[in-house]
């Protein structure tokens, strides 16, 4: 089946996040997370005959549930899953939250790589531990890891547990095995806890290759725990699914246990039939999607490069979320953020959120029709222009 990406959905007056937080009628919302694109019709379609069955009492998971992560999982990324390991929960932001809290004390750090993905930050803080972190090197408009500092945090006693945000949001880096290997190793010699988000695994660019953390070894898989979930791939986080893997069985007993007393296991029947039909029959929906979201991202990148050299678009590598180094315009991402959205009617995230070090850069979200990315940009380019103007 041939989908049209092309087509623009009015997502005005559907109670979205992303379209309807801001009252303008002209809005171009190029933030939050979640794709424009309407969903597979093989997910639609399951979705459909699941509402045509009139009832929606409460569901139990069946076992096609955890057979079609698996299949998705080895096929895709060559991670061989036992079902035993997966752990169904309702989000990848909720799990982690509850695994802070069943896995620290109060008082115990955690350490991330900024700029990261926001909500690590309040994970880490609602459950009184401290935000650490191995700041991420920005040299030549691409980011790297510093290993040295990364040993040097990790070998705090107090630090119990590392979050790695893989592909990286908001770099949008796609970690090499090397890397990783890295990252992992110091992790073992100090006994810190990988917990690795892997949400955005499917979304990775042309000429790169994700790599789950834990296929790496026997002892990474051990010594982690992987977030994973349709909802980024596919265009589903309203409906809320997502799955944990554990493969260490003590360690999967106490991760059972802290998302039993925390409530998040309880999926819905239309986030288990999402589910399904989106690692059974989706793919083909998914290749198209990835071939249209890198045809933006070309298309925004020749945009900047076009009218706005002294700006630097970071490598987008996975994610369809492009990091865009705004330090040419003098003013703080926050102060460009509230012009965007008061005189241009664009909404787009800025970069203090993901920490510090990130005031010269913003977020935008590439997962549209292409003449919602036009005018966004178009919008874009006048508020730059006068910025750079004086």
């Amino acid at each position: 089946m041939i989908y049209n990406f092309d087509k623009t959905i009015v997502r005005k007056g559907t109670d979205s996040v992303k379209w309807n937080q801001q009252s303008y009628e002209d809005l171009i919302p190029l933030w939050v997370a979640d794709m424009d694109f309407p969903a597979a019709q093989p997910i639609v379609d399951a979705l459909v005959q699941r509402v045509e069955h009139a009832v929606y009492g409460y569901a139990r998971i069946p076992d096609a549930f955890f057979q079609a992560i698996m299949k998705w999982s080895l096929h895709k990324h060559r991670f061989s899953l036992q079902k035993n390991w997966l752990i169904p929960v309702i989000g990848v932001v909720p799990a982690i939250s509850a695994l802070v809290k069943a896995l620290t004390v109060a008082g115990d750090k955690v350490l991330v790589q900024e700029p990261v993905y926001h909500c690590f930050f309040s994970s880490i803080e609602r459950n009184d531990c401290e935000v650490l972190s191995n700041d991420l090197v920005y040299r030549e408009g691409r980011y790297t890891i510093d290993f040295e500092d990364f040993e040097a945090k990790a070998s705090d006693p107090k630090v119990k547990l590392f979050i790695l945000c893989s592909p990286h949001n908001p770099a949008g880096r796609v970690w090499t095995k090397t890397e990783l290997e890295l990252l992992g190793e110091i992790c073992l010699r100090h006994r810190v806890l990988v917990i690795s988000d892997e949400i955005h695994c499917d979304l990775v660019l042309e000429d790169y290759q994700h790599i789950p953390f834990g296929t790496i070894s026997s002892s990474f898989l051990a010594n982690s725990i992987t977030c994973i979930a349709p909802s980024k791939t596919f265009n589903l986080a309203g409906l809320q699914v997502a799955s944990v893997i554990v493969a260490d069985p003590q360690l999967n007993k106490k991760v059972q246990q802290a998302f039993l007393v925390n409530e998040i296991s309880s999926i819905s029947p239309f986030a288990i039939t999402a589910l399904i039909a989106a690692y059974e029959e989706g793919e083909e929906w998914l290749d198209q999607a990835l071939q249209y979201i890198h045809a933006n991202y070309i298309y925004l990148n020749d945009f900047m490069t076009k009218h706005f050299p002294s700006l630097h678009v970071v490598p987008l590598e996975g994610t369809y979320l492009v990091w865009l180094d705004c330090s040419a315009l003098g003013v703080s991402s926050r102060k460009l953020g509230e012009l965007l959205l008061q005189e241009m009617h664009v909404q787009v995230n800025v970069g203090e959120m993901y920490g510090k070090g990130c005031t010269d850069f913003i977020r935008l979200n590439i997962a549209c029709s292409r003449s919602v990315l036009e005018e966004g940009l178009l919008r874009l380019k006048a508020v730059f222009t006068n910025l750079l103007q004086g």
